[in-house]
């Protein structure tokens, strides 16, 4: 996160991140590290800024996960539906109880 922040490619990911924002095109970074320092904030911050979608896998626990795989398949449906690719087996939100 901090070389994409500060345009160090030093490798292809970073550089392929780099190449995405410079072209406004859609990024999106799950930040796992937790709990986040001022450094680890303002990171994000200068990312979302530059147009990045930080998106932390937090996991939802209103759809009752009952293994560890439904708390990642909660975190990937939301990456996809932040690109925007319909996901017929994502479990939506009803409403309240």
């Amino acid at each position: 996160m901090s070389a994409i922040a500060t345009g160090i490619s030093s490798n292809l990911m970073v550089r392929a991140a780099d190449v995405i924002l410079k072209e406004k095109r859609k990024l999106i970074l799950l930040v796992r590290e937790s709990p986040f320092h001022l450094g680890h904030l303002r990171n994000m911050t200068a990312l979302a800024e530059m147009g990045a979608i930080i998106a932390p896998p937090i996991p939802g626990f209103y759809h009752h996960p009952q293994t560890v795989m439904d708390l990642v398949d909660h975190s990937v449906d939301r990456v996809l539906d932040l690109l925007g690719i319909p996901d017929a087996q994502a479990r939506r939100w009803q409403g309240g109880a």
